[in-house]
């Protein structure tokens, strides 16, 4: 598998129009991003001085970034030794996985129950984005679509709050999910799901897509395996798991 990023860089930070986000949640959105599309690989090092001059920023977002970051389990900030990017914890990917098929097959049948059009319409169109950024081996695009398609199931369903607790849960389960583009899981699987669920929805049998959702969150424990076998320095092993301060191997901070 070659991914086209380049480990140790970061985002560009985009700075919303009206102020609708901190500038401590922009860095924070643009660290999640960089750590979970592997453009910061695990065990790497980050200066809050080194990301702050990348983001034109303060050093104080950046700090506050580091500890969110480390509350959804994607850094580790160890006093007076550094904070350093985790390595992809195989519990903590099958725990949230857990959690969000119970919150998601939820989503799934209430929105069975019934969906404006243009809901429907939006997540057809998701649908079709995706299948082009599938064709065209855009990754990223494709991974953001596949978030996109359930942020709208979430949001079309009037379960914006159960989208907020998932998108928290599955910042480990994300890595695995971007590794797994295409080689552990070709793209095609998550499209056809993804039509899937919807046709269920759309026909409103709720326990088809129940099902169908279902189906497509248990996908991960297919590719987990083979991934942690290709990938083994990105994974935590037992001696990690068992030593959870032990510092870990340096790597340049990112730039």
């Amino acid at each position: 598998m070659q991914r086209a990023n380049a480990a140790g860089t970061v985002e560009p930070l985009r700075i919303e129009a009206g102020g609708r986000a901190s500038i401590a949640e922009q860095v924070f959105r643009t660290l999640r991003s960089s750590i979970v599309t592997m453009r910061l690989t695990p065990a790497t090092a980050l200066s809050e001085q080194d990301i702050a001059d990348r983001l034109k920023v303060s050093r104080q977002p950046v700090r506050e970034a580091f500890i969110k970051l480390s509350e959804i389990g994607l850094v580790r900030v160890l006093p007076q030794r550094g904070t350093y990017v985790v390595k992809i914890s195989a519990k903590a990917v099958t725990d949230a996985r857990f959690v969000r098929e119970a919150v998601e097959c939820a989503i799934a049948r209430r929105a069975s129950q019934g969906i404006a059009r243009h809901a429907v319409a939006a997540l057809r169109a998701i649908i079709a984005e995706q299948r082009k950024a599938g064709r065209a081996q855009d990754e990223e695009a494709f991974f953001a679509l596949d978030d996109a398609f359930h942020r709208a199931l979430a949001t079309a369903a009037a379960c914006t709050y159960a989208w907020k607790v998932v998108e928290e849960a599955k910042a480990q389960m994300d890595r695995v999910r971007f590794l797994s583009i295409p080689d552990a899981m070709p793209t095609e699987i998550p499209i056809v799901q993804h039509q899937a669920i919807l046709d269920a929805i759309v026909a409103g049998d709720g326990a088809a897509a129940e099902r169908a959702m279902q189906v497509h969150l248990r996908e991960i424990l297919k590719s987990l395996p083979r991934l942690s076998r290709a990938f083994p320095e990105m994974f935590e092993d037992a001696e990690d798991a068992a030593t959870p301060h032990k510092k870990p191997a340096r790597k340049k901070a990112a730039k």
